[in-house]
């Protein structure tokens, strides 16, 4: 039986709680084989960002053509690409190598990250249009919370359930499969996400749990998606278990006492 291979394309956070390693947790936790392409290194703890250092960009395409002309990859999850020059190449890469919207056998869920939850700016403001123009054309799926949809879109956060369907279908315009608008950051007791396509809109909503151990949560269900989109279950049918994995993740998190701030999910909550 062929092992389904998931490929992330993100940064490094070196306390191990979100990017590349939370990425590769989640897929490993839902029994897909994960690989890895680096675009950043960063200094990071569960209390911020204290440095970046930037891949070259010619090293990220390096790494995407060892991975692509060697594995079968069935879903490529996009997360940090912090620069400009480095949207181009990852670009370049999935139209050489055609996972995604033009291919029916693969898909690419891309996760907008362009400021960290502690507030620290991850994404060029030069590299905005980039993104908007080279990669959410190549996707399947993106991720954005409420404040990167307004961002993406240069309009105000939303704030109802109208004003994010609007955004969902502006965003929808630029090319992509389908949005995933993540209502984290909204308020309430209920955790409202809201998935929107050609064929229509759907709210998947989830009790909204009291810990402050949040690290990496966007991260993790993105590539949750993706993972489950490798092993062949169909668009909404991912996102539905996957934002159940990721409850259930963030609902065990306080299981751990890891850091002095806001510490990581439980990615392998089902096994210990």
């Amino acid at each position: 039986m062929t092992t389904p291979v998931a490929l992330t394309i993100a940064g490094s956070d070196s306390s191990g709680g979100a990017g590349i390693q939370a990425d590769l947790k989640t897929f490993a936790a839902l029994g897909v084989y994960g690989a890895s392409v680096i675009t950043a290194l960063t200094a990071q703890n569960t209390r911020g960002v204290t440095g970046i250092h930037l891949v070259p960009p010619d090293f990220v395409t390096a790494q995407m053509d060892a991975v692509f002309s060697d594995l079968e990859v069935k879903a490529v999850k996009i997360g940090m690409v912090a620069q400009l020059a480095t949207i181009e190449v990852i670009a370049a890469g999935l139209k050489r190598w055609s996972p995604g919207v033009a291919d029916s056998t693969g898909h690419v869920v891309l996760d907008p990250v362009m400021v960290a939850s502690s507030g620290d700016r991850l994404l060029a403001a030069d590299a905005v249009e980039a993104l908007r123009t080279k990669l959410i054309p190549r996707a399947s799926l993106i991720t954005p919370n409420l404040p990167e949809a307004a961002a993406l879109l240069d309009e105000p956060v939303a704030v109802s359930e109208a004003e994010i369907e609007r955004q969902g279908r502006r965003l929808l315009s630029m090319g992509c499969g389908a949005v995933l608008i993540k209502g984290g950051h909204g308020e309430g007791g209920e955790s409202i996400d809201y998935l929107v396509a050609a064929s229509g809109s759907v709210a998947l909503s989830a009790p909204r749990i009291a810990t402050e151990n949040t690290h990496g949560t966007g991260c993790s269900l993105s590539s949750a998606i993706a993972a489950l989109l490798a092993k062949g279950e169909a668009m909404e049918t991912a996102v539905r278990n996957a934002k159940a994995f990721i409850s259930a993740a963030i609902a065990a998190a306080d299981r751990f006492s890891v850091g002095h701030g806001r510490g990581p999910i439980h990615h392998f909550h089902r096994f210990y």
